[in-house]
């Protein structure tokens, strides 16, 4: 799943091609047309597909941001404004292209489902190979109560007070320390490969209890969190698996992991073991991680 530093790289790849553009026309693919006649949300979330191009086509995107995990498009037209919010889901992406045809990756151009034709002739293209993604058009943040509870950007100054705050909510109190780093309520867009690559450097075994952990330790895991963010978007991301930048390029951020699928510990040589907590495949040290 694409984590903050591959979203990032997404929003920076289309920022320049769709900021001041109008959206002319929306299309959406047969998968997604289908899903909604059987009554399943397919990508386009929270509302009927004919309700959404009306909110969406004429509009002009004033403005995008990344929040946590989210690509977020202000959109305005004649002083009405519209936000649509995306997730990129387990395996979603955006290309900037001429045409569909021209999306670089063979799986990523014949699993499209939405294309949005801008005034400049450029498409911008949201494609899904699982189709765990979505896409909302909401008129304010208030209208998608849970996007509200993301806790602060973990480079915001107040981020780290805040994320100390929740280890005395009584949600966390027994949970293991991994489950909750994971929570978009506590640190925003901190995913698995993310989360285990900072318990490491911060020698916490992923299964601890929240409460056992001192406040040095607490303090410790924040900083790292962060510095892996910092450095997932310095390398352009993790590529493993299907993420790819808006123009099909890959991350090289996993040259650089440490645990998350790798074999041997490049500290001490241990073999790297697994383990599934919170229904996530944790990887990490048994001998350095405690």
């Amino acid at each position: 799943m694409p984590e903050l530093p591959e979203v990032e790289h997404v929003k920076r790849g289309i920022q320049p091609y769709v900021v001041g553009e109008k959206i002319n026309r929306v299309i959406f693919s047969s998968k997604v047309i289908e899903g909604k006649k059987q009554q399943r949300e397919t990508i386009i979330k929270g509302m009927a597909l004919d309700t959404f191009q009306t909110f969406t086509e004429g509009y002009v995107i004033d403005a995008i941001e990344r929040r946590s995990k989210y690509i977020v498009f202000h959109l305005e037209k004649d002083g009405a404004t519209r936000i649509l919010i995306s997730h990129l889901g387990m395996a979603g992406g955006f290309f900037i292209v001429n045409h569909v045809d021209d999306i670089p990756v063979e799986n990523y151009r014949k699993h499209w489902h939405v294309i949005f034709e801008l005034s400049n002739g450029k498409q911008l293209v949201y494609s899904d190979i699982r189709r765990f993604g979505e896409i909302r058009n909401v008129p304010s943040f208030e209208a998608y109560p849970s996007f509200l509870q993301i806790a602060p950007e973990p480079f915001d100054h107040d981020a780290l007070n805040y994320y100390l705050a929740c280890f005395d909510h009584k949600r966390y109190y027994d949970k293991p320390i991994k489950q909750m780093i994971l929570d978009h309520r506590v640190i925003s867009g901190c995913g698995n490969i993310y989360a285990c690559e900072a318990l490491f450097r911060a020698g916490i075994h992923p299964a601890r209890k929240t409460q056992d952990l001192n406040h040095q330790e607490r303090e410790m895991l924040f900083l790292y969190v962060r510095e892996v963010l910092e450095e997932g978007i310095k390398n352009g991301g993790t590529s493993i698996s299907d993420y790819r930048h808006a123009d099909g390029n890959t991350g090289t951020m996993q040259l650089h992991l440490n645990v998350y699928k790798q074999k041997t510990c490049k500290v001490c040589n241990s073999m790297i073991a697994t383990q599934v907590i919170a229904t996530r495949n944790s990887h990490f040290c048994p001998t350095c991680q405690k």
